[in-house]
């Protein structure tokens, strides 16, 4: 059984006259994606229940979420998914700890266990010295570790990162790339990263390519037990 599927995945948006097929018919089940315009964003957005699809159905360790009511959902999405934004969407007011706490908080874990459980998670990323720094004090790759902390504080079977890498220099993207390829081998968590950046899909253990809508090719580049 896969960890998380799509099938038969077709998206339609109408705008006025004009129907586009963001997605149309995708089979897919776990890793990475494509270019602007095909439609990579619209499939994370669907596995993540962030949006639901036109036609076809997504599966979390086989439980179909995409007909799931809103409250299920939410909860689902809070308890087994963790979420990486190219833009952050850290609380600017905030401390690190305090924007790592939100999940926690959100999921009602008493006060001490969700302090702990944010620091440990900021630990990880090598944000320790940083943790009571407001998001406004933190360097651009300092956001998005706390973001890649937020997305892991709840210990989610899949973590689904847009962009992680789009919004810092090139040495603090190689440090991201190096922590995600080390959690995804110490935790066993799933990520499924939509990228351009090629530094990143060549380190992947997977890369699914789409076009125009639809998966233009789909190759494994080393068996998933390999470190």
């Amino acid at each position: 059984m896969a960890l998380i599927e799509a099938r038969r995945l077709r998206r339609v948006y109408r705008m006025g006259p004009v129907e586009v097929r963001a997605l149309d018919g995708v089979d897919f089940a776990v890793e990475k994606v494509g270019r602007s315009g095909s439609g990579k964003m619209t499939l994370l957005n669907l596995l993540g229940g962030l949006d639901r699809p036109t036609e076809g159905q997504v599966f979390l360790d086989g439980q179909e979420t995409s007909r799931l009511k809103s409250g299920r959902l939410a909860a689902l999405r809070r308890d087994r998914l963790g979420f990486i934004f190219q833009e952050y969407n850290l609380i600017p007011v905030l401390t690190a700890l305090e924007n790592v706490e939100l999940p926690l908080k959100y999921a009602h874990l008493p006060l001490r266990e969700r302090r702990q459980r944010a620091r440990q998670a900021l630990e990880r990323v090598g944000l320790g010295g940083r943790l009571h720094h407001r998001a406004t004090q933190l360097s651009g790759g300092e956001q998005q570790r706390v973001a890649i902390a937020r997305a892991l504080v709840n210990g989610p079977a899949v973590v689904l990162a847009d962009e992680p890498t789009g919004e810092v220099d090139s040495h603090t993207a190689a440090q991201i790339i190096e922590m995600v390829l080390e959690l995804n081998e110490t935790t066993g968590q799933t990520f499924i990263v939509v990228t351009h950046d090629m530094a990143i899909a060549e380190r992947a253990k997977r890369i699914v390519r789409l076009q125009d809508g639809r998966i233009a090719s789909d190759e494994r580049l080393r068996p998933l037990h390999d470190s």
